[in-house]
């Protein structure tokens, strides 16, 4: 394997803490146990540059798996093995529990199947994490004859050794290292230390797989994740961390999940930082009651059985597969349908939904997708995360961004735990300073994931829904911007989502010219310092150079009445048109432009949903419309909401079908001044 920069600085920094993942995967479902056990056992041996060291590790690894983990049918003999030479060294995963008749504990080794083990107080006190549901461990298995003649179980544990990071400065380690790494870095090295390689993944990917991350740093986060098959969904709730418990299919009972009342037993949200529910859609809860009871403890981290009220910090994730693409499911029904019938159309349980993370931007694992290079050694990287869980990292956010008017307060909070948890996993060390690039970033990435929830509640009917223009302002210039969901909008549709300021969407009426036809154009105006007019487009059509131009000019003329006391001649703008048709000369759309270059200049953004028609000339009329119905019927078309016209056109609009008229709002104006007014938010 050729080292990168990436794997010299993780063999620089992170010495004894690394792995190389190639290794892994060598042993890869070779053993009975998970990948992050594996890994533990490599990062004591291999944890080297050096091919002789890692070949010389690599054996022992094997030797130890070889002999130490009970495949199906061995069971018998790894007992013979600890009856005949009086122990027996094994792999396994060891819980414990409180018997009063025995006045003392006893473990369970499931491997070898025994569930009434002997185990020394001091074991237990010294890892209380074996009463909480368990973990994997080194265990020396022993045999004694006299106890087995008194009592009857004769296997006791004499040593155990968990295979988890004990050490407490782990962060500490973290921290420092993160210091040597930018944001784009340390991004790619979190990724390849659960097994990818980044240079195999679009943004879109990347941007997906951290978000899986956040439930493993974020304490009572809801996600769901919904996508194709074999995108490696539950891996990392599965092979990575022993803080993580997967449920596959079955009954999820109120007993298992929270508190079993006969026994006080607690249960799977109380015991583990992540409990991922796979496969959900075959799923089902053993009464309504379940759903209620998860429904209050996804709201507040708190469930109530009998008198007591317990609270856990465990986060809840749901992972399943469309049986169809994005498109179609979104045609028949919406995104959470795969979900079981008790939640699929339940608005109060979506609302509890933190992160609707797009599976669809995740391609299928294939081997060009897994790394040969360095990653964090998976235990390592799980301590670090769980400890991760008890800071915030919310307080980056204020004073620098605001989110805007149309988030409730659930929205909010969903936010702000998303951009916590993608926060920490970039910024492990709370000291850091955040830039405005990476907290931009995770803001964009907390607001869609949750609008996403929103836009479902929405399809299903609820009208307190319905405001889902989800934007942020960031920064001294104070430019709203707002955030959407990439597969609500087909490119050649408008969609209902504000544009940024200087942004505006028309339709050109066409020209005389025989090739000069209707048809839909964005406008995008930049303005800085500077002076005049620049248009970025190579050749600039000369339908839509005459337009600007009279657009231009009505600018410096009507200054005052259209931005006040700004100067425009003190600002350049950088004008670009982008078609959307076959259509490509831009002719008569000056109202338009004028009206991007004032939105630029103001920083207020221009009306969700809206398309401006109009044509202006040097003395400041409006050019009147000829084919009023044709323009209104291709607004329509493209998803427009809010048609804004000349005055003059009304009566041609008297032709409009009835069917036609229904489906968009025609609003008037009179002159540039009153178009702009009616154009931009408010």
């Amino acid at each position: 394997m050729e080292l990168d920069a990436l794997d010299q600085k993780a063999a620089d920094f992170f010495e004894g803490y690394i792995v190389r993942k190639d290794l892994v995967r060598t042993f890869a479902r070779q053993f009975p146990v998970p990948t992050y056990v594996v890994e533990f056992m490599l990062g004591r041996y291999c944890a080297s540059t050096d091919p002789d060291e890692i070949e010389e590790g690599l054996e022992i690894v094997q030797r130890q798996l070889s002999s130490r983990t009970v495949r199906a049918g061995e069971e018998e003999l790894f007992k013979a093995r600890a009856y005949k030479d009086g122990s027996a060294k094994l792999i396994d995963i060891v819980s414990v529990k409180f018997v009063e008749k025995e006045n003392g504990y006893l473990a369970s080794l499931p491997s070898v199947n025994l569930t009434k083990v002997r185990i020394p107080d001091k074991i237990v006190d010294d890892n209380e994490r074996l009463l909480t549901g368990g973990f994997y461990a080194e265990v020396t298995l022993e045999y004694d004859s006299i106890i087995a003649e008194e009592k009857g179980n004769a296997f006791g544990i004499a040593e155990l050794r968990p295979i988890q990071m004990s050490k407490r400065n782990v962060l500490d380690v973290m921290n420092e290292a993160r210091t040597n790494y930018t944001s784009d870095e340390w991004r790619d090295f979190l990724i390849r230390s659960i097994g990818l390689e980044p240079s195999a993944l679009s943004q879109r990917a990347k941007d997906a797989i951290l978000l899986r991350m956040v439930p493993f740093v974020e304490r009572n986060y809801n996600m769901v994740e919904l996508g194709p098959r074999g995108t490696g969904k539950s891996h990392l709730f599965q092979q990575v961390s022993p803080y993580a418990h997967l449920i596959s299919g079955g009954k999820a009972t109120i007993a298992k999940m929270f508190v079993n009342n006969a026994s006080g037993q607690r249960g799977l949200v109380c015991q583990y930082d992540v409990v991922c529910f796979d496969e959900v859609s075959g799923i089902s809860f053993d009464t309504k009651e379940g759903v209620n009871i998860m429904k209050g403890y996804m709201e507040s981290g708190e469930f109530s059985r009998g008198k007591e009220s317990i609270r856990a910090d465990g986060s809840l994730v749901f992972v399943g597969n469309f049986d169809v693409d994005v498109e179609h499911q979104q045609r028949v029904g919406h995104l959470f349908g795969p979900l079981p019938a008790e939640m699929r159309d339940d608005t109060a349980w979506m609302d509890r939904i933190h992160c609707y993370l797009p599976g669809w931007d995740v391609p299928k694992m294939s081997k060009e997708l897994t790394t040969d290079h360095f990653g964090l050694v998976s235990d390592f990287f799980s301590e670090c995360m769980t400890r991760l869980r008890f800071q915030s990292r919310v307080s980056a956010m204020q004073n620098r961004v605001y989110l805007g008017g149309a988030l409730s307060g659930r929205d909010s909070n969903a936010v702000n735990k998303t951009v916590s948890g993608l926060l920490k996993l970039m910024y492990p060390d709370a000291e850091l300073s955040v830039s405005d690039e990476d907290l931009e970033w995770a803001i964009r990435l907390g607001l869609e994931v949750r609008r996403r929830v929103k836009e479902q509640q929405k399809r299903v009917g609820a009208a307190e829904f319905r405001n889902t223009h989800f934007s942020y302002t960031i920064g001294d210039d104070g430019i709203e911007k707002f955030v959407a969901t990439a597969e609500l909008r087909a490119n050649n549709e408008i969609g209902d989502d504000p544009l940024e300021p200087g942004q505006i969407w028309t339709i050109s009426e066409g020209g005389s010219e025989i090739d000069d036809n209707a048809g839909l154009y964005r406008i995008e105006v930049n303005e800085g310092p500077g002076s005049g007019v620049k248009i970025l487009n190579n050749p600039a059509p000369a339908a839509f150079k005459e337009s600007l131009r009279y657009a231009e000019q009505n600018l410096y003329a009507r200054s005052m009445q259209l931005i006040g006391d700004r100067d425009p001649r003190a600002h350049e703008f950088t004008v670009q048109l982008r078609a959307f048709d076959a259509a490509k000369k831009g002719s008569r759309i000056g109202v338009a432009a004028l009206v991007a270059m004032c939105s630029s200049i103001l920083k207020k953004s221009v009306k969700g949903g809206l398309i401006l028609i109009g044509e202006i000339n040097l003395g400041g009329s409006i050019e009147p419309v000829t084919n009023a119905v044709n323009i209104a019927e291709l607004a329509v078309e493209k998803g427009a909401s809010v048609l804004l016209m000349p005055v003059t056109a009304r009566r041609q609009l008297y032709d409009l079908s009835d069917d036609m008229a229904t489906k968009i709002d025609i609003q008037f104006y009179q002159d540039a001044r009153d178009a702009l007014l009616k154009a931009i938010v408010e």
